[in-house]
């Protein structure tokens, strides 16, 4: 590049008078620099951040067309260098699709398409798009049109400065206008106002007399008028008032509502577990629906029933599980006091994890039979004897389990206990998979 090209571009961007022609004007210099190369101008919504708009100049005129192309669909690196303005960046071996994108055409396999921002008083207004042909030796065309850019992006700011003054003139004129005009209607009312007065103003004594007792009249009414709206707000007071207690008495008689469903829920459930007890005679398939109950009760995807070993306690065997790995078999032994339910075992008391976090703190990850998400492992005692624990977790919809659930698992668990031990599943189960 030359300086006269510079120059005389420096000169053109100086005469025009729209964007359309101080573009032309940088596209003629950039095919001077390089008869392959050309350039584009997409318009930016600052607000949105959105390309709206692309002109390509073409033998001397501009051809716009709509764009509908977010700036953050960029590639990351050309997303902030465009931000920053000052310079090229070249979009690299994603040119076909991001021209195609934005709308512009490559000249041939190879071909190049940089970008550059311009920025008015901090904001992303325009891109300015340079296409060029392949290159293998010598100085792109890129690093040449950086100085042309920084011309044009003068052009671009005086333009916007120009666009953005006269709709300030516009929005003043018009605001002007409408002030103008409500200024002569409130004038025109007033005028109207007087000439009533002075028409009705009497010109003897009695007329006198006749107006101070209007003004008494007038007086009275707009105390009365006060009074009639004191009154009013009062009364909305108490309404509101009334309608907080309403929705009060109507929030308690749902949660009512709620736990005596949940209450029926479970007297039906615990109906359930004595009626499996009674009729299953397979202790396996007794053992599965006792778990089937409680888990699809709380919604648990994956959940598991140890149950304490009849010749030695200090050890807990699986009697039946869904959800869980497949290596896992029944019969699998953990001993007392190891995992989440050997420690449970131990302590006899129930073990709610509300999150991963708690879990974490508590050092339970890594457990096979649970999951480091939310679960409740609640041990199965009666007369002061360990029957067994009942792991449940991953549920289904709500996701977390609180303390209204393991105070629910505590009435389904002591049915579980009490048919487990009526039943003596343990011995049963233990004689029916050849554990020891």
């Amino acid at each position: 590049m030359t300086p006269r090209t510079l120059e005389s571009l420096a000169h053109a961007l100086g005469a025009a008078t729209t964007l359309d022609a101080a573009l032309v004007a940088l596209g003629e210099c950039v095919a001077d620099v390089d008869r392959g190369a050309s350039v584009a101008y997409l318009r930016v919504d600052a607000r949105s951040g959105l390309i709206v708009e692309r002109r390509d100049p073409s033998a001397g005129a501009v051809v716009s067309a709509p764009v509908d192309v977010a700036v953050g669909q960029l590639p990351e690196n050309v997303v902030k260098a465009v931000g920053a303005g000052g310079s090229f960046v070249d979009v690299g071996d994603e040119a076909p699709t991001f021209a195609r994108m934005l709308g512009l055409s490559l000249e041939g396999p190879g071909a190049r398409l940089a970008l550059r921002g311009v920025r008015v008083d901090g904001d992303l207004v325009g891109i300015v798009a340079l296409r060029e042909p392949p290159r293998v030796f010598g100085v792109t065309v890129t690093e040449r049109a950086g100085p042309l850019a920084a011309l044009f992006d003068v052009a671009v700011q005086r333009f916007v400065e120009r666009d953005a003054r006269a709709e300030a003139m516009r929005s003043l004129e018009e605001i002007t206008q409408r002030l103008h005009a409500e200024y002569m209607a409130r004038l025109g009312a007033l005028e109207a106002q007087l000439s009533e007065v002075r028409a009705a103003t009497p010109t003897n004594s009695t007329g006198g007399e006749d107006a101070v007792a209007a003004e008494r009249r007038t007086a009275k009414a707009a105390e009365e008028q006060r009074r009639s709206a004191r009154r009013l707000a009062a009364l909305e007071h108490q309404l509101t008032a009334s309608i907080g207690q309403l929705e009060q008495a109507h929030i308690e008689l749902h949660r009512r509502s709620e736990s005596l469903r949940q209450r029926t829920r479970t007297l039906y459930l615990i109906d359930r577990l004595l009626t499996l007890a009674a009729t299953t005679a397979s202790p396996e398939q007794l053992a599965d629906g006792l778990l089937a109950l409680v888990g699809d009760d709380m919604q648990a995807l994956r959940c598991s029933l140890f149950i304490a070993v009849p010749t030695d306690r200090k050890w807990l065997y699986l009697a039946a599980f869904r959800g869980l790995a497949p290596h896992i078999v029944r019969g699998s032994r953990i001993e007392v006091g190891h995992g989440v339910a050997g420690r449970v075992a131990a302590s006899r008391e129930p073990l709610l994890v509300v999150d991963a976090g708690d879990a974490a703190a508590a050092p339970l990850l890594g457990d096979e039979y649970l999951t480091t998400g939310s679960f409740i492992s609640f041990p199965l005692v009666i007369h002061d004897a360990l029957v067994g624990v009942v792991n449940l977790t991953n549920r289904a919809q709500r996701g977390l389990f609180v303390e209204e659930d393991v105070e629910r698992v505590r009435m389904l668990g002591l049915v579980m206990a009490l048919v487990a031990h009526q039943a003596m599943l343990s011995e049963r189960l233990m004689g029916e998979i050849g554990a020891e």
